[in-house]
């Protein structure tokens, strides 16, 4: 169940039960309900499908942390001397390490095994290579809790843009 802060901003994604408990106690409101209905012996309850909390939190954005993955979809598992497209990927340093080079996101690009192969231990410029494009910090997303989740078709009015999974 997708769970919106009081300024709809997507927030986190819970279970029904939790749902439930936090529409049951007053701390949220139901938002949509396309799941059906839960009965009990003396009553029948609204499956939330999205609740949204009657009450402001604050959620601060988190730089991404650099890893592997987060490279990755940053470069759109695109080599970044080449362009081409692959699931294929190696890190690569654009200043290398054994140069003083440091393991930060202005300096890690993804790169196919062919390009890093032939850029080996040297400098784009050294090795005659060109990056695509200049390597920098990802902005912080709101929306990573969706990333890798499916996305059910009653939660899209809520999200602004399309989510990379």
């Amino acid at each position: 169940m997708l769970v919106l802060n009081l300024n709809y901003v997507p927030l986190n994604i819970c279970t029904v039960r939790r749902a439930v408990v936090l529409v049951g106690k007053g701390k949220a409101e139901l938002m949509e309900n396309h799941r059906g209905e839960i009965r009990t012996v003396t009553s029948v309850i609204d499956v939330p499908s999205i609740i949204r909390l009657v009450y402001m939190v604050k959620k601060p954005f988190l730089p991404r942390k650099l890893s592997k993955k987060e490279v990755f979809l940053r470069d759109r598992f695109t080599c970044q001397y080449c362009g081409k497209k692959t699931q294929d990927l190696t890190l690569d340093h654009v200043i290398p390490r054994r140069q003083h080079g440091s393991h930060t996101w202005e300096n890690v690009v993804a790169a196919c095994n062919r390009c890093n192969l032939h850029k080996a231990g040297r400098t784009p410029v050294e090795a005659n290579m060109v990056l695509h494009k200049e390597p920098r910090a990802p902005d912080p997303n709101p929306y990573l809790i969706l990333q890798n989740r499916t996305i059910l078709e009653e939660w899209l009015p809520y999200i602004p843009w399309t989510v990379r999974g």
